[in-house]
């Protein structure tokens, strides 16, 4: 078992004193290895040694995604190009690809991180983990398959792309966890389920991420499958999964404050928030070599919890995701989170967890439409009770949204699988 009592069960005060040492050398670094950051620090008149601790950290500017791409690819690093043993990057799909590096002791610090989030979710060097993240250029696959190595268990590096072999190899191999996003552990159910498999696999556990997923996804997932699921948290810039994940009870996902330091803020103002009230989420990375980054803004929404946990951990817990700054919807005035959506589908019961939203603009006029898929158990011919299904989750999403949205129902397994992040929004407002 990795449980690093050390780090993770230190006192506040601790915490704050490694913390402090760890960014003194941190911004340090980057000041005499990155430009960026040292023209920055100049703009404001700041030099190194203006940074004694944590309690400076105001002090210093902010890092966006935007700054890595315009520095695109290798700008932003702080070692040598002949020190980087590893390369991952993002889709892109929005711009250009955000690229990050890693040194050979940052792959280290990483596969522990992600080996402390699996001993988390229960999981030893006796089990046998199906690693169904996509391999290649995202970080989920790599970051799982390293994690769960260096924590001694077997690997199953099944990745993804073919659903039937992954559930074969998982009851040949008798995989008793597995990695990958929370919506593809769905759709894995639900084949498992289409062929009468779910009392021949030996899953005990499933540890997920990559996408935002609700507490009502989480119990779902655990009941279809009779399985333990876990929420782990990270991103490609501040290093890839494993920067947080939750405990057996689930009351916020510890964030390894050894390696990467938290702060909320608001998203409006900059301004740190108080604890436990929502805001922005950012890091600055603390031992990173390759690409240290500097009170980096994630965009997610969270709170955090400084109070120590019924698990025996004192390090802070991120609550689970309110959504993205950068995915809120503003539909006629009012903000929505596609998360509000799927929260409030997932408490009627009569839909599976796969649905669609599609944000158009009609006469000047801002639309909301939410596709849904009904159950199977409760899907018919008959028309009276479909529309009266309509009409209950219409009123479940105004009650919870404010505003009025049109539902229409699909019959069962119509909308589109993901086996990597879920598309859940069209927004056509932006599209020529």
């Amino acid at each position: 078992m990795i449980w690093n009592e050390t780090k993770e069960c230190m006192s506040r005060d601790e915490m704050q004193a490694l913390q402090s040492a760890r960014l003194v050398k941190t911004v340090d670094k980057v000041y005499h290895n990155v430009e960026f950051y040292r023209k920055k620090m100049q703009a404001v008149g700041l030099e190194p040694g203006d940074i004694r601790g944590i309690e400076d950290l105001p002090k210093l500017p902010y890092t966006t995604k935007l700054d890595l791409r315009d520095n695109y690819p290798f700008g932003l690093f702080a070692v040598p190009m002949s020190e980087v043993v590893r390369v991952h990057a993002s889709s892109g799909t929005t711009g250009k690809a955000t690229v990050v590096g890693y040194t050979r002791r940052d792959i280290e610090i990483w596969s522990e991180c992600v080996a402390r989030a699996m001993s988390q979710a229960g999981i030893t060097k006796d089990d046998r983990i199906q690693v169904a993240y996509g391999y290649g250029l995202f970080t989920g696959g790599l970051g799982a398959h390293y994690g769960a190595e260096h924590l001694g268990a077997t690997v199953i590096p099944m990745s993804t792309g073919n659903t039937k072999k992954l559930t074969t190899m998982m009851q040949d191999f008798e995989a008793t966890a597995i990695a990958c996003t929370p919506s593809y552990l769905l759709h894995i159910a639900e084949t498992l389920e289409e062929s009468g498999e779910i009392a021949n696999i030996k899953l005990k556990a499933a540890i997920c991420g990559a996408e935002p997923w609700t507490e009502n996804m989480r119990l779902q997932i655990e009941e279809r499958l009779h399985i333990k699921a876990y929420d782990i948290y990270g991103l490609s810039e501040v290093m890839g999964p494993g920067v947080a994940c939750d405990c057996q009870y689930h009351k916020g996902l510890h964030v390894y404050e050894d390696h990467f330091l938290p702060e909320i803020v608001s998203p409006e103002t900059l301004q740190p928030v108080a604890e436990g009230e929502t805001g922005e989420l950012v890091f600055t990375t603390l031992t990173k070599e390759a690409l240290p980054l500097i009170r980096y803004r994630t965009k997610d929404l969270t709170s955090i919890d400084y109070s120590k946990c019924e698990c025996g951990r004192t390090l802070a817990r991120i609550s689970r995701f309110k959504g993205r700054s950068d995915d809120m919807l503003i539909i006629r005035g009012v903000n929505v989170f596609p998360s509000q959506i799927e929260t409030a589908l997932l408490e009627v019961g009569e839909t599976t967890p796969n649905y669609l939203i599609i944000v158009d603009r009609v006469d000047h006029q801002d639309t909301l439409e939410v596709r849904v898929e009904v159950d199977e158990k409760y899907f018919s011919d008959d028309m009276a009770s479909l529309d009266q299904l309509t009409k209950k989750i219409a009123a479940v999403l105004k009650q919870a949204l404010g505003l009025a949205v049109k539902v229409k129902l699909v019959e069962p397994k119509t909308i589109e699988r993901s086996e990597g992040k879920a598309k859940r929004v069209i927004d056509k407002r932006h599209l020529v």
